[in-house]
């Protein structure tokens, strides 16, 4: 795994864990605005977990050739 694809799921999830605070607290709150957040920040998450894992995969087909 490279640095950056370690930095990228790192990333990732602290992304979704932000993200489900936010959305879980404005559940509680009655507070939209800040459940719109946390969705937004569980979705930048999960697109960075993906991020992370096409490195991976382009890194190891590089190392086999």
């Amino acid at each position: 795994m490279s640095d950056h694809s370690f930095s990228d799921k790192t990333k990732s999830a602290v992304n979704k864990v932000k993200g489900e605070a936010k959305d879980q607290w404005g559940n509680a709150t009655n507070d939209s605005q800040k459940g719109a957040e946390g969705k937004m920040d569980k979705a930048k998450g999960k697109v960075q977990e993906k991020v992370g894992k096409a490195k991976d995969q382009v890194n190891e087909k590089r190392e086999k050739e």
